[in-house]
């Protein structure tokens, strides 16, 4: 993890976006190789992992799980399209700035063109540290549409927490249908 932190450090210390040319897969940051390896991590730990449903706002369930549901909890995540190949550096554009507010460094992916995209937006919070930064979360917004209708997700990974998946979908000539999906493992109190 640590040669990733670096990776992170050269990348936010450079003004330039990245523009369509293969030579900027080293500044793209490899979302789904990250997530992959806090899932792992959590294979291993023993955590106690809580999942959490609201259907429409208005049902919510709530239970503990077993370890080895959590990757297949995971999939929306584990099956992102992984931005870091290369066949996807001409066709998303990266845009990097520092928020005082939040004290956060955002590392923005969008495409260049939406409509032939599913991945409408990726952004990558970082820490800034002397010691070495830290991830703090990554949202990603995914869309698909076709004949068989429409689905959208907003997701949200909170580095060693949680994750959370807003899932928005409508068939053809039926309502639409919201449902939030939390899981939480290592959950500490707000900051």
């Amino acid at each position: 993890m640590p040669v990733v932190i670096l990776f992170f450090i050269a990348a936010c210390k450079q003004k330039k976006s990245s523009d369509t040319n293969g030579d900027q897969k080293e500044k793209f940051f490899p979302v789904l190789s990250f997530i992959k390896s806090q899932v792992a991590q959590i294979d291993t730990s023993l955590y106690s992992i809580k999942k959490i449903v609201y259907t429409d706002s208005a049902h919510s369930d709530t239970i503990f799980i077993p370890r080895e549901e959590f990757r297949s909890l995971a999939t929306d995540f584990l099956t992102i399209p992984d931005l870091f190949e290369k066949k996807y550096i001409a066709r998303y554009k990266e845009e990097k700035l520092f928020d005082q507010t939040l004290n956060r460094v955002i590392i923005t992916y969008t495409p260049q063109n939406p409509d032939k995209e599913e991945i409408q937006q990726q952004e990558v919070l970082i820490i800034p540290d002397p010691s070495g930064d830290k991830v703090n979360s990554i949202i990603i917004e995914r869309i698909i549409s076709n004949k068989d209708g429409f689905l959208e997700k907003k997701m949200l990974w909170q580095v060693d927490r949680s994750f959370q998946v807003i899932t928005t979908s409508q068939k053809p000539a039926q309502p639409e249908i919201t449902t939030t999906l939390k899981v939480s493992w290592n959950e500490k109190e707000e900051e």
